[in-house]
């Protein structure tokens, strides 16, 4: 029982240092991209080739000193980026990866509970700021989310019909023959644009409109604060990336697929942010509710209709 328990936690504290690691190298990667898309170098001074600048900027990030906004909530001003960066690591630990961590039957559902909550910190952090520009980001923010959660939700939903089960480990098992990608692209299409959406980058960066908020939500933040609002996007992406990997090409935690896949994915992300312009709000309400919902409805249709045609056995 104690050794159980003993390398559970200790699952827990490896996984967690992996996850900074991987956000460290993601944010270098990001910095180099979009370097060489600006025609110049990146980070090329700290380390080898730059490779020790996340390292550097975070000790930098965490040195500096914590400023309070006055009139603010400090409670829960200080404790929003925690549960923000707390609840996407909760969702990372539902793949099972070598040893078993939470590994459920609606390991699915789960994921999809995390995600819904993850608005909630974002939407405090800026109401709690106190500032103008946080409240609006803030607003955006969980707006753009609940809408496009709906999306997503159709999305797998529509994966999960294929599959038949809620539980990640049956979609490696599944896909042995065929991958979902080549019977799925639209939504595989489709996917890749919310979750764009859903975490808040370009060309969906309305939370952090540079331009017409500062910021955003996150403007009144500094030092550590600021460092877990970086952490949790950053990881969300890496997650996100890991579904796809998942649920349209059945790779597992093992297989080198898998980790290209991850890197292709987090590399479309940088990409998109270094050739896209911000779209226009309005546009973007419209992309959600008149343009994904409907196909992603029209799919989920028509899924039932081959599964029920064709008498198929899930």
């Amino acid at each position: 029982m104690f050794m159980d328990m003993f390398s559970m936690m200790f699952s827990y504290i490896l996984m967690f240092i992996f996850v900074l690691i991987g956000v460290a190298f993601l944010t270098l990667l990001e910095r180099k991209v979009l370097g060489y898309i600006q025609i110049r170098k990146g980070p090329n001074k700290v380390g080898l080739i730059g490779m020790l600048q996340p390292f550097s900027d975070a000790i930098k990030l965490f040195s500096k000193e914590t400023v309070y906004p006055s009139k603010s909530n400090y409670v829960v001003y200080y404790f929003c980026p925690l549960i923000s960066f707390t609840l996407i690591f909760i969702a990372w630990m539902m793949i099972p990866y070598f040893s078993v961590m939470v590994n459920f039957n609606f390991g699915f559902l789960f994921f999809m509970v995390c995600l819904s909550f993850s608005v909630y910190g974002v939407m405090v952090a800026g109401w709690s700021s106190n500032s103008s520009y946080s409240l609006i980001g803030s607003l955006r923010a969980v707006a753009q989310t609940i809408s496009y959660e709906v999306s997503l939700s159709f999305i797998f939903l529509n994966m999960l019909i294929l599959c038949g089960s809620y539980s990640l480990m049956d979609f490696y098992f599944f896909q042995n023959l065929c991958w979902f990608i080549f019977i799925s692209f639209p939504l595989f299409k489709l996917l890749f644009t919310s979750m764009l959406a859903e975490t808040n980058r370009t060309p969906f960066d309305f939370a952090e409109g540079e331009s017409e908020l500062v910021s955003g939500f996150n403007v009144e933040y500094s030092s550590g604060g600021f460092a877990l609002i970086f952490l949790a996007e950053y990881s969300s992406i890496m997650f996100m990336s890991m579904i796809v990997s998942t649920i349209f090409f059945g790779s597992k935690w093992d297989d080198l697929m898998f980790f290209l896949i991850i890197s292709f994915m987090s590399f479309g992300f940088i990409w998109m942010r270094g050739t896209l312009p911000r779209y226009r709000y309005d546009k973007l309400m419209n992309l959600c509710w008149k343009s994904f919902l409907p196909v992603s409805l029209f799919m989920l249709i028509f899924y039932f209709g081959m599964i029920a045609l064709f008498n198929i056995k899930i």
